[in-house]
Order: C-alpha cells, then structure tokens, then sequence
C-alpha cells in the first residue's frame, strides 16, 4: 500500500493577513517543504476552498458572522485569497477544491481539479492506504478531512506539528476528537 500527504487548506485567506487569518498559518505552510522531503510520500495532494457561491457560509452582506455556520467572505475561486501560500513551496501530484456552492470542511467532499475525481476514488486508484493529514484549521477542516480519511477505510494520522489551529479551547476538542475516533496524533 502506498502513504500519500493530505495538504488541507493552506491558503492566502487562512494565513496571517487573510480575511479569516490563522496564526502560524505562514508556519505551517513553511514546514511542508521539509515534510515532503523527508517524509516518504507517494503522493502529495492539496485541498483548497475554492468558493463561487457557497450560499449561507458566507455571513450575508452586511451581518457580523457568527463563527459557526457563518463565515468572512474568503476564498473566493481564482483570487488571491484563494491562492496557496507562497511558503508552501512544495509539487503537489493533484489538487482537490471543495466548497464551490456550499459549505465544506472536509477534503473529502473535493473534487480533483484536473479532472473532477473525488479525492477517495483518486486514492483507491493509485492503492493509498495510508494518509497524514497537515495544515489549517486543525479544528475545523484538518479535523474533518481526518475524520473522513478515517471513515473511508484509511490508515490516518495527523501531523500536528504541521498544523495550525483557530483557538485553543477547539483545537484540544479537535485532537480529542481524532483520538477518540482512533486516529493517530502524532
């Protein structure tokens, strides 16, 4: 069986200066380059917001978001918000968006963007059995692509060192939440 890196969300709008910025967002996108090299991947794949018109996710126009199921604008598709970080200075062997017309978290509801291929035929075709999951929000889309990654039948794990999380109190609820489904923290 093959391992492949699952890069989440490392985008312009998650890292500091976005319109929803996570610190240490830069960080982690920095660190994807020593990973790739040094972790034995068979394949590297990135998801990414990629949102046209994603209905209520967006706070409409005018209203404070709640930070629940309301978000900023961000991630507009082909912005520079949307755009990945330029520290993420790693060759990517496909990219998955997900988002376009509703909400997403996990990448597993991405399509491939060459060619529309959800993100776990793409790994079953290529014999992946084995994923770690990096990048940004450990709390939010890190944790349910892990979740997802697990209930597809994937042997997972989740690199926190590269991982950048919204808020303390969340992210431990994350994390607990990913042990408690039998995923490994490393």
């Amino acid at each position: 069986m093959s391992r492949a890196l699952i890069i989440v969300d490392v985008q312009n709008d998650f890292c500091e200066g976005g319109s929803m910025g996570v610190d240490g967002g830069a960080a982690v996108a920095a660190s994807m380059a020593e990973l790739v090299a040094n972790g034995g991947y068979d394949f590297v794949v990135a998801t990414r917001d990629w949102h046209r018109d994603p209905g209520t996710h967006w706070a409409a126009e005018g209203e404070a978001p709640n930070f629940d199921t309301t978000w900023p604008v961000h991630c507009a598709a082909e912005t520079e918000g949307a755009a990945f970080h330029a520290a993420l200075a790693v060759a990517t062997d496909e990219v998955f968006n997900k988002g376009e017309y509703a909400a997403s978290y996990s990448g597993f509801d991405g399509a491939a963007d060459s060619d529309g291929t959800p993100l776990t035929a793409w790994l079953r075709d290529r014999s992946v059995g084995d994923v770690d999951v990096v990048g940004i929000a450990t709390d939010y889309c890190v944790r349910a692509t892990a979740l997802d990654a697990h209930q597809a039948g994937f042997d997972t794990r989740v690199l926190l060192d590269h991982c950048a999380g919204v808020a303390p109190e969340t992210t431990v609820q994350a994390t607990q939440d990913l042990a408690a489904a039998g995923i490994t923290l490393i």
